[in-house]
């Protein structure tokens, strides 16, 4: 069956360039000066190396809503929030959704409606995408950890997310989503990175109309993947698609990408991985020599231990497909879930 992944031999259709997945960025981590103080947060790592396989998408939020460039520095209030001293534990006893509103403290102005109304506007770009990479520390662009304040400039909490960050989220709960500083874990960006590609691949498959052969296929080709982010959840998958009589398919496969999107979300561990490649080299018994499997199984091992990085037990199970085929373990992107050139098993 042929595979839906993205690597880079794929060409676009003119034939002229690798096909490259629609991903948002905040704008500010391209190096453009949209930042409240006229500067930026050029990350390298986006615009040098994601973008030989992203296409970014470039968004600042406070400029789409007018706000100049330098401006006021704006901030997260809760106007019903107490505006007298105290505790951070007391104001949590607070309710908690009180209306949250974006307001620059220096002119007391109100930037909400116009956020929103940009958000609005931007729907069909963000329903393209496949992945957005955030600015931390934003008010509007930051995944978490963003101050609350009340209007006496007093932290009500510490743990929102940006206004445009929680739209976001909101409105494409399937979309990988995470922010640019925490690319700096390893463990981290191959997960983000891991998902995009997964997230794309359903993508693809929606655009060509959901069926139960599809599903049927972009769970098998997945399967080793599901399994190495958690193995209850991958259990679950499978009995969610041991009966496709259903009468309205799209109401199931909206609950199995759910499913699927919150399980990749899940970080593989060493364990996990371990066990995913055991089971891998179960293939290939009495079909290899037993020397270069026991060498494999060495590996495997020494990965355990942390001595090796995951990329050189995958590696020589990837030598073993090629010299002794294997029809369904060719099928899984386990084996190649992203370009081998990002270099992301280099370092777990």
């Amino acid at each position: 069956m042929a595979r839906s992944r993205r690597t880079d031999s794929d060409v676009s259709q003119a034939g002229q360039a690798p096909a490259r997945i629609p991903v948002g960025i905040s704008a500010c981590l391209t190096g453009q000066a949209v930042r409240h103080d006229g500067g930026h947060k050029h990350s390298r790592y986006c615009t040098e190396v994601l973008s030989r396989w992203f296409a970014l998408r470039p968004l600042c939020p406070e400029a789409g809503a007018g706000l100049g460039t330098p401006r006021a520095a704006i901030r997260l209030e809760q106007s019903g929030a107490s505006q007298s001293g105290g505790s951070a534990e007391a104001h949590l006893s607070e309710p908690a959704r009180l209306p949250v509103r974006l307001i620059a403290p220096r002119d007391r102005s109100d930037h909400t409606n116009a956020l929103h109304h940009w958000i609005d506007g931007q729907d069909d770009l963000l329903a393209g995408l496949r992945g957005f990479i955030l600015t931390a520390k934003s008010p509007s662009c930051g995944m978490a950890r963003i101050r609350v304040y009340n209007p006496a400039g007093q932290v009500l909490r510490r743990d929102a997310s940006g206004l445009f960050a929680h739209a976001l989220m909101t409105r494409y709960p399937l979309m990988p989503v995470e922010e640019a500083a925490r690319l700096n874990d390893a463990g981290l960006r191959e997960n983000f990175i891991e998902r995009v590609f997964v997230y794309d691949d359903w993508c693809q498959l929606s655009a060509r109309g959901i069926s139960r052969a599809g599903l049927l296929a972009f769970h098998t080709r997945h399967k080793l993947q599901l399994l190495a982010h958690c193995q209850q959840g991958y259990r679950e998958l499978g009995r969610l698609l041991s009966d496709l009589r259903v009468e309205d398919i799209h109401v199931l496969a909206a609950e199995y990408i759910a499913r699927v999107m919150h399980v990749m979300a899940q970080p593989a561990s060493r364990g996990a991985h371990v066990n995913v490649m055991q089971h891998m080299l179960g293939y290939f018994r009495g079909r290899l020599d037993a020397g270069l499997r026991e060498e494999v199984q060495a590996q495997i091992q020494a990965y355990q231990r942390e001595e090796v990085p995951l990329v050189v037990p995958l590696t020589l199970l990837r030598l073993m497909q090629r010299r002794a085929p294997d029809a369904w373990l060719a099928g899984q992107h386990y084996l190649a879930p992203y370009p081998d050139a990002l270099g992301l098993r280099n370092q777990l």
